[in-house]
Parts: structure tokens; sequence; C-alpha cells
């Protein structure tokens, strides 16, 4: 089983399913990056070395999980969910699957790709 597979399936319900579907849609959002263990979370970036390029991570916490985007803060989001962090990222805490919007998250990663810097 691969570090991030464990991670995820370490998780305790709902953090486990939150996860398994934002990894679902990373995965088909982001074809061109790499998921890894970065700072003891999963991070999807580009380049063969974790955080390299990073685009996105996944932090559980003990009653959500966070999504962030590291270009977040120049990612277009209409929605105000998207809440400012450190540098430029930004994040979103979830605490049920129902938190996710597959389509707005896919919008969110294919602009944080385009800003990825390379």
């Amino acid at each position: 089983m691969d570090p991030v597979t464990a991670y995820l399936a370490g998780l305790e319900t709902p953090l486990r399913e939150i996860g398994e579907k934002l990894r679902t849609i990373i995965d088909v959002a982001l074809p061109e990056a790499t998921a890894a263990m970065w700072h003891g979370h999963p991070v999807w970036g580009l380049g063969d070395r974790p955080g390299q390029t990073p685009i996105c991570l996944v932090k559980a916490y003990p009653s959500q999980l966070t999504f962030g985007l590291w270009q977040g803060q120049d990612v277009v989001d209409d929605t105000g969910r998207l809440a400012p962090g450190a540098r430029r990222m930004a994040s979103v805490k979830l605490r049920a699957v129902d938190d996710i919007d597959p389509e707005l998250f896919t919008g969110w990663l294919r602009q944080a790709y385009g800003l990825a810097d390379r």
C-alpha cells in the first residue's frame, strides 16, 4: 500500500470518506501530478520530489480534513469558501463528504495547476 493510501485508510470515518473522495477528484483533475507524503500529510505536485512544485494538500485534524491549494489565493472562488492562509495558500475545512462539490473542487485544482511555478 502506498503511503498516501495508508494515510487515508488510517483516518476515522467520516474523515476517511472525505479523504478518499478528495483523492479521486484530485487524481482525475491533476493526472500530471504525483501524490506523496510531505511533512506528514498527502501532497500532490509536479516533479519527482515531494514539495518540488506543490499544488494541493490534504491534512487531517481531529474533527475536520483540510484541503489546501498552494496558489489558492490566486484561484477565482466566487463561493468564498477558500480561506486565505500563509503566503499564497488558501484552504477549505471539510467535516462531511457532502462538503465536497466535485465540479467546484475540480475547477479550483485546474486553476491551481495553471498557476503552479514550474
